[in-house]
């Protein structure tokens, strides 16, 4: 049985409301900037004519990983920075971007890509680990977690899928991991998540955040790239060689690690099947060991259905993410399957508390909580950092 226990930062509770997950259509407020690399730098041009977005310089000396990793860290004190300085109330209600020069995004893109088609479907690592659930676009939670559990080299990261759509910062959040995982490739690791398909994150905000940023051709290029780089994750982890780690949970198809290797992840995350219901499947409370799901896609598995998965894969516990939950964490099944979600305030409607689980070497496991911030977010409305 694991060990487990409670670290809370002080934060403020927002309002709670219901997130809406169902998907609306959403008419694009574009902003586009060109942007264009020197041997001098980067620099960002933006080219919206009479636009009242705000602006702050960018750093003009990008020329190195370490450099455009500190740029991205510090964006909590670039938002900071600016909405003090505008000191204007209304802005409350806005996101906030950074500018993230383009052909960067590109070259890490490919880097990153050639990083994951070296890993095998099924991860094989070793604790002591910090691991994350969904994300989902929330990068300023996510920098005040890494300032939290510190940075690679002094820990190792593992992270559960959902990166990109719903929130409005999917770009920073993928460009903050894949530079991470090119930096430390054997401290920081990524495995898919049902979001990170191009099939899904056309419709819920990725696309639609990428062209806003970059403009229709260049916007759904970058969008293209990434769920590229997307197709090459890895699809679940194993610790100590007892811990398993997905997305959304078990498959009844599975039988064994070695046929899970055997996979070709090279596509879109299919209907039905392994890569399916490793990103999609729930557990729940229910009679029956394998219902389908009201999502749609996969199934939903009861306690007895993972008791067999459990036997038949020689493990002791699940990890998985792919649900909110009010704590940021929920077990399942007497601690057999724990659900970690990282994303406190989800979608800036829920009050729901974020986590990120600690596995210590020896296998203990405790739970980092972040409370949510009382700051809503409106979509559509950004405020964008770039040089003029």
């Amino acid at each position: 049985m694991i060990k487990t226990g409670r670290s809370k930062s002080q934060c403020n509770i927002g309002n709670k409301e219901r997130a809406d997950n169902q998907h609306k259509n959403k008419q694009l407020t574009r902003t586009k900037s060109l942007v264009c690399m020197s041997n001098s730098g980067v620099k960002s041009h933006s080219n919206t004519p009479h636009s009242n977005t705000p602006h702050s310089n960018t750093p003009q000396n990008i020329t190195s990983i370490d450099t455009f990793i500190q740029y991205l860290l510090s964006f909590n004190k670039q938002e900071n920075a600016v909405r003090k300085k505008l000191n204007n109330n209304a802005l409350v209600d806005f996101s906030f971007r950074i500018n993230l020069p383009i052909k960067l995004l590109n070259i890490i893109c490919l880097k990153t890509f050639s990083l994951f088609e070296k890993e095998a479907n099924v991860l094989q690592l070793s604790a002591p680990f910090y691991i994350f659930g969904d994300i989902h676009g929330q990068f300023s939670d996510l920098i005040r977690f890494i300032e939290m559990v510190g940075m690679p080299p002094n820990v190792k990261l593992l992270f559960l899928g959902d990166y990109v759509d719903r929130g409005n910062n999917s770009l920073e959040v993928i460009a903050f991991l894949f530079c991470l995982k090119i930096k430390y490739p054997k401290h920081v690791f990524l495995i898919r998540g049902n979001h990170e398909c191009s099939q899904v994150n056309d419709n819920y905000g990725f696309l639609e955040e990428c062209v806003s940023r970059y403009g229709n051709k260049d916007g759904t290029q970058i969008w293209h790239n990434v769920n590229q780089t997307f197709r090459m994750l890895p699809l679940c982890a194993l610790i100590n060689k007892k811990i398993f780690c997905t997305h959304g949970g078990i498959s009844p198809n599975l039988k064994s690690f070695a046929e899970l290797n055997r996979l070709n992840r090279n596509t879109d995350i299919p209907n039905s099947g392994i890569m399916c219901d490793l990103t999609w499947s729930d557990p729940k409370t229910q009679q029956s060991k394998w219902k389908e799901s009201d999502r749609g896609v996969s199934y939903t598995f009861n306690r007895d259905a993972l008791t067999d998965f459990k036997k038949r894969l020689n493990i002791d516990l699940v990890i998985r993410a792919h649900q909110v939950v009010d704590d940021g964490y929920q077990f399942f099944d007497d601690k057999s399957l724990v659900t970690v979600f990282s994303a406190p305030n989800y979608c800036g409607h829920n009050d729901n508390d974020g986590a990120v689980l600690k596995i210590k070497k020896n296998l203990d496991c405790s739970f980092i909580i972040l409370k949510p911030t009382s700051k809503k977010i409106k979509k559509q409305r950004t405020l964008s950092v770039s040089k003029q």
